[in-house]
C-alpha cells in the first residue's frame, strides 16, 4: 500500500513538474549556445593524436525525444602503439556497435577510457535521458558504470542490429552511404520504443536545462525551476539517469570548464569565476579530480 502511495504521489509531482516544463520551454530567457559540437565538448582530445576520425549525424526528426545524435569513429593506429580516447561522458546511456562487440552502456560517473588499436570502425548512438529506463526496462541506476551485450536487452533485437550494422560497414566503414545505412538499421530497432513517456519527456528537460544554463550552480534553483521537490527529483534522475542531481550539475561545470581551456583568454582563475568555483585551487582540484590532468596540462595541449 505505501508503494502505491509513494507511486500515486510521484506521478502527481511529474505532471506538476512536465506542466512547469511546458512553461519553460515557452517562456523567454538567456540559453547558451555550444561553442563547438557537444560531442567534442565531453571529448577530452588530443589534438596531436591524428589515428582516428569521427563522422557525426543527427537522429531522425521523428526520434529526437528517445535520441540525441550518432558518432561513428573510424581508426588506423599503427602497430605497436595504441589511442587513448577519454571522455567525460553525458547523463544518458549509449549503444555502440563496432566489429568486434556490440554494447549498451550505463553512465560512466567518471572518466570514461577507450583504448583504440590496430583498424577499426564503431557506430555509436547518444541517446536521450529518457531512454535508457525505456531500454533496460528497470531502473538506470542498475546500468551505471557497467555495460551490457546488445542481445540480453529485451526491448531491442540486439542481433539483427549488430548484423544490420556490420553488414553495412564491413566494406568501406568510411562510405557516407555505408554510414548512413549502420544509422537506419538503428533507427528501425529504437521506433518501437515511441512514443517517450511524460517522465522521460520531463527528465529530458531536466537534463537539458543543466546543460545549457552555465549559470545554474546548485540543486534547489534546478528544483524550484520545475517545482519539485528535491527528493522528487533525486528519485527520477537516479531511475532514468543513474546518478543524482548534483553530479548532473557537476559534470555540466566539468564539459564547460574543457571547453573553455581550449581555447580561453580568461585565464586559470577567469574560468573559475565564470564557472563559479570559490577559487581556482577549488577548480584545479576538481578538474584534475574528474580528468587526471590539471587544467594548466589540459589547456597545454592546445597551445
Amino acid at each position: 500500500m505505501v508503494d502505491v502511495v509513494m507511486a500515486s504521489t510521484l506521478g502527481t509531482l511529474l505532471w506538476v513538474g512536465l506542466d512547469t516544463f511546458r512553461q519553460v520551454t515557452t517562456s523567454p530567457g538567456p540559453r547558451r549556445t555550444a561553442a563547438r559540437d557537444d560531442i567534442e565538448r565531453a571529448h577530452l582530445v588530443d589534438p596531436a593524436d591524428r589515428t582516428w576520425s569521427i563522422a557525426r549525424a543527427h537522429v531522425s526528426p521523428d526520434l529526437t525525444d528517445l535520441a540525441r545524435r550518432f558518432w561513428i569513429p573510424v581508426w588506423d593506429v599503427p602497430e605497436g602503439r595504441d589511442s587513448v580516447q577519454r571522455v567525460l561522458q553525458y547523463p544518458v546511456c549509449l549503444v555502440v556497435v563496432s566489429d568486434t562487440y556490440a554494447r549498451f552502456y550505463g553512465v560512466v560517473s567518471g572518466l570514461s577510457h577507450t583504448m583504440l588499436t590496430g583498424r577499426g570502425w564503431a557506430v555509436g548512438l547518444m541517446l536521450q535521458p529518457a531512454a535508457g529506463w525505456l531500454v533496460t526496462g528497470e531502473p538506470v541506476r542498475r546500468m551505471t558504470d557497467r555495460f551490457v551485450d546488445l542481445g540480453v536487452l529485451p526491448t531491442l533485437d540486439g542481433p539483427a542490429v549488430t548484423r544490420g550494422i556490420r553488414g553495412a560497414m564491413g566494406p568501406d566503414p568510411h562510405s557516407p552511404d555505408a554510414q548512413a545505412c549502420a544509422r537506419e538499421a538503428l533507427e528501425e530497432a529504437l521506433r518501437r520504443l515511441l512514443p517517450v513517456d511524460d517522465e522521460g519527456l520531463l527528465v529530458n528537460a531536466i537534463v537539458d536545462h543543466v546543460e545549457s544554463s552555465p549559470e545554474l550552480l546548485r540543486v534547489d534553483e534546478l528544483c524550484d525551476r520545475f517545482d519539485i521537490s528535491e527528493r522528487t527529483l533525486q528519485r527520477l534522475l537516479h531511475k532514468r539517469i543513474g546518478l543524482g542531481p548534483k553530479w548532473l550539475i557537476r559534470r555540466r561545470r566539468l564539459q564547460e570548464a574543457a571547453d573553455r581551456l581550449r581555447d580561453s583568454v580568461s585565464g586559470l582563475s577567469g574560468i573559475a569565476a565564470e564557472l563559479g568555483y570559490a577559487d581556482q585551487a577549488h577548480f584545479t582540484r576538481d578538474f584534475r579530480a574528474a580528468t587526471g590532468m590539471t587544467p594548466g596540462e589540459f589547456a597545454s595541449r592546445f597551445r
